[in-house]
């Protein structure tokens, strides 16, 4: 393996070990975050944090800040792939992103998205795919939107030992049913749907759920209401932990942000301004400069210039 590959670190470079600037000491041992600590969290009342991540360098990033769950999210579909929705991008193209996630993952408890079309169309078919992401992409839970309807369909996932995140509320996989993305259970007969919805995948045995873009005051009866931790996206402060996509978190979308969306950092600023600066620098001869370039062994160019020298002599 090349040093540049490396990061241009050679392997026994003590800055290669892996260090959570979460952690009082910068070598401590953080357990590691299973289905099981959820459960304790959300026990414990205390907050759980989850980021998507879509590559190798975004996913050490995350897990090394004490993010507990990374999401492989379909919205990979846009952020990474700039397609128009979710709705396109394949099992093949998910797996990619996932495999790439799960070798930058060493302590986040790992989700793959099953994308749209990988688990509609029959149960087997979903059993497959969703034993793909975690034979072929190291997941360690996989992602299913739907509530009452699916949940025969992880019953089964779950019968084949593969855990199981429900999703409900807005779900983007159904965005053309829904007539666009729009915030869901704003009147009785859709709040009583998602309180069915949210009991039936609760008592399938999810070992979380996804509650998108539902009022905030929906989202806290029904994470009071289940066992299972829920995580918002849009739905308030009241639930167990909250999600965001990690391009919102920092401005790495070419779109409005939703109203849900804080950002904590500008990397399109970041990177504009780098790519700017690198090709002035080019165009005006100053990089690379000396320093930066490689040199020939004193020997070997004292030899060279003889030979130059020689060349030139005979040329005359």
């Amino acid at each position: 393996m090349s040093i540049t590959s490396m990061g241009g670190r050679l392997p026994d470079d003590p800055r290669s070990e892996r260090a959570y600037s979460g952690s009082s000491s910068a070598n401590q041992v953080i357990p590691k975050i299973t289905t099981a600590s959820l459960r304790q969290l959300k026990q414990r009342r205390e907050p759980i944090t989850c980021l998507t991540a879509y590559d190798y360098a975004t996913a050490r990033l995350v897990d090394e800040a004490g993010i507990e769950m990374i999401l492989v999210g379909d919205s990979l579909a846009q952020t990474m792939l700039g397609y128009e929705n979710t709705l396109s991008i394949t099992m093949d193209e998910m797996l990619h992103h996932v495999k790439a996630v799960r070798r930058g993952v060493k302590r986040a408890l790992l989700l793959a998205d099953m994308p749209y079309g990988s688990y509609q169309l029959n149960d087997g078919e979903a059993l497959q795919n969703a034993t793909r992401f975690v034979k072929e992409g190291g997941a360690e839970v996989v992602k299913v939107e739907g509530g009452e309807k699916r949940a025969d369909l992880i019953r089964r996932i779950i019968d084949a030992e593969i855990p199981v995140c429900g999703h409900i509320g807005l779900t983007p996989q159904s965005v053309n049913v829904m007539g666009g993305y729009k915030v869901q259970g704003k009147e009785l007969n859709g709040i009583e749907q998602l309180m069915r919805d949210a009991v039936a995948l609760d008592r399938a045995g999810v070992a979380c759920m996804v509650l998108e873009g539902i009022p905030r005051e929906v989202a806290a009866m029904i994470t009071a209401e289940v066992n299972a931790p829920t995580i918002g996206i849009g739905a308030g402060p009241e639930c167990d932990g909250q999600v965001l996509v990690f391009h919102d978190l920092v401005n790495l979308t070419f779109a409005p942000p939703a109203k849900f969306v804080r950002r904590y950092g500008d990397a399109a600023g970041v990177i504009s301004r780098a790519a700017r600066e690198f090709r002035a620098d080019v165009k005006s001869a100053q990089y690379p400069a000396d320093e930066e370039s490689y040199h020939l062994p004193k020997e070997t160019k004292a030899a060279l210039d003889g030979v130059l020298a020689r060349k030139r002599a005979m040329g005359r």
